[in-house]
């Protein structure tokens, strides 16, 4: 007689499109989170540009728009560049795929250095929260960089965590851990850096291009 459990087990494929479809789920349950955090955050700067409008086109005025721009177009070119690594892996590119994971590593990294010297430019003339500088200033312009430093360093959190994660990617796609017949890895991978990227496109017209 036949165990019930080996009836009721269900095929190679079918389990994996199961838990392609669970990991898919968990990813997107995770990313609404994510979205909800951030949400909260550009509420609060709502808020706080409609009480201090002219105090806020002010503090962005002292924004670096060119770091800004470079910045945008370094995080749109990686989600082009994950994108390109999924679709190279399932046309059964190994190599290609690789490649494509590490120029968005490296897409990432230059982001973040760009942000380093953005931030130490600011630091370094007195523009952080509680300085003396920025103090004598008006209470709107003291907002407008708390949330900027806020905004842009969870941001940039999220985009280290990425370039961590992309990395564990490209050496699990060398070692054929990640395949074309199992990407879901790399598939939530490429939709967390979609996430990022998204969330960047929408802090750079609220602080580089404030009118």
């Amino acid at each position: 007689m036949i165990p019930p459990s080996v009836h009721n087990a269900a095929p190679p494929a079918e389990e994996h499109r199961m838990e392609r479809h669970g990991a898919a789920f968990g990813m997107w349950l995770f990313l609404i989170t994510e979205l909800l955090f951030f949400g909260g955050l550009f509420l609060l700067y709502s808020v706080f540009r409609a009480q201090y409008p002219q105090e806020f086109h002010a503090a962005a005025h002292t924004e670096n728009t060119v770091l800004g721009l470079v910045n945008t177009v370094l995080l749109i070119t990686s989600s082009l560049t994950i994108a390109l690594s999924l679709s190279a892996l399932k046309g059964g590119r190994k190599g290609l795929s690789v490649s494509f994971q590490g120029v968005t590593l490296l897409l990432g990294i230059a982001f973040l250095v760009n942000k380093y010297f953005e931030w130490g430019e600011k630091i370094a003339h007195g523009m952080y929260p509680d300085s003396p500088v920025l103090l004598q200033k008006g209470k709107g312009e003291t907002l407008f960089y708390s949330l900027y430093y806020v905004m842009t360093g969870l941001h940039g959190l999220h985009v280290l965590i990425g370039i961590g994660v992309i990395a564990a990617m490209a050496y699990l796609t060398v070692r054929e851990k990640i395949t074309a017949l199992d990407a879901v890895k790399l598939e939530n991978t490429g939709l967390y850096w979609h996430f990022v990227d998204i969330v960047w496109i929408y802090l750079f017209p609220l602080f580089y291009l404030v009118t």
